[in-house]
């Protein structure tokens, strides 16, 4: 705890004063251009990783990037979604015009997928673990399934109403990453094929 006071001690000492001016327009203004989906890792920043400031990016950030597909009612859905609301936010009210789904090497979740990891004791976690992409790689392959999983989270996205009325509108463009912690790389991911390509800037 002693770590984030002194964060926020160095935050208002150094770097508020800097961007005043951008943060008076951020209190009256909130009007980011993306919507970035992510992991919950800690290692996975979006902002620092895009280099954006603060109001561009609405991030939405789960265990392993994962977007659960849209339920209707009755199709067995329970209680509220938080990632289904904060993307119809997103897009319905906030008008952002690309959404990002960014995995990235080395995670967790995947880990835990790829290798058959017991998740006996982590009941929620196996649970949630259900909206990832089927493995269907040879065991072991994390990296296969780590950029699989981006591919199958965009089809998810795909079926809720909101991102369907955006891209029938034209309005949005979807858009499939994958991180590499050690190099700092991005990858773009085919959504139709799952192959990956370096990302151009």
């Amino acid at each position: 705890m002693q770590d984030l006071a002194e964060g926020v001690a160095h935050f208002q000492q150094d770097v508020f004063p800097a961007k005043a001016e951008l943060f008076a327009r951020l209190a009256t203004t909130h009007r980011p251009h993306s919507l970035f989906i992510s992991c919950s890792d800690a290692r996975v920043v979006p902002e620092l990783i895009t280099q954006q400031e603060p109001g561009e990016l609405f991030v939405i950030r789960t265990a392993g990037n994962l977007v659960p597909a849209h339920a209707a009612a009755g199709d067995g859905a329970t209680g509220t979604d938080g990632v289904a609301a904060g993307i119809e936010y997103a897009l319905a009210v906030l008008g952002v015009r690309s959404i990002v789904v960014c995995g990235h090497s080395a995670c967790g979740a995947m880990t835990a997928l790829a290798t058959g990891q017991d998740l006996a004791e982590l009941p929620a976690v196996a649970g949630w673990l259900r909206h990832a992409a089927p493995t269907g790689t040879p065991h072991g392959e994390v990296e296969v399934l780590i950029r699989n999983n981006v591919a199958a989270q965009l089809a998810n996205l795909a079926t809720h109403p909101a991102v369907a009325r955006a891209l029938a509108a034209d309005a949005v463009t979807l858009h499939g990453w994958v991180y590499d912690i050690p190099s700092g790389t991005v990858e773009r991911i085919d959504p139709a094929t799952g192959r990956s390509a370096a990302l151009a800037a």
